[in-house]
């Protein structure tokens, strides 16, 4: 169950980063709601799941899933520029998230 909740709040993670991104400086309400109901979720998950879970690996999975997704959804959404470059290390960060998963 630790692990799910910690994948739910990686992704919450990146829920809340573009949220904050398309907040402008939470001058924008719906956007701000959203980091802030992203944010309590995400960070109410990983403590769940660090009750069972180490600390470093916890973390390091669930900055992991943020940083993927916050990365390929503004790729996908044209925000941010796609390469070959980038796909390959977010596939090396997919790669050290199910490493650190499998070697638990």
């Amino acid at each position: 169950m630790s692990w799910f909740v910690l994948v739910l709040s990686g992704v919450l993670e990146a829920v809340w980063a573009t949220a904050l991104g398309k907040s402008e400086g939470f001058r924008r309400l719906g956007p701000s709601v959203v980091f802030a109901v992203a944010i309590i979720l995400s960070m109410a998950g990983l403590a769940y799941a660090m009750r069972e879970l180490p600390v470093g690996t916890a973390y390091a999975v669930w900055v992991g899933i943020g940083a993927v997704l916050t990365v390929a959804f503004a790729m996908s959404t044209g925000e941010e520029p796609a390469s070959f470059l980038k796909v390959v290390f977010l596939a090396m960060i997919v790669g050290g998230v199910i490493g650190l998963k499998l070697t638990h």
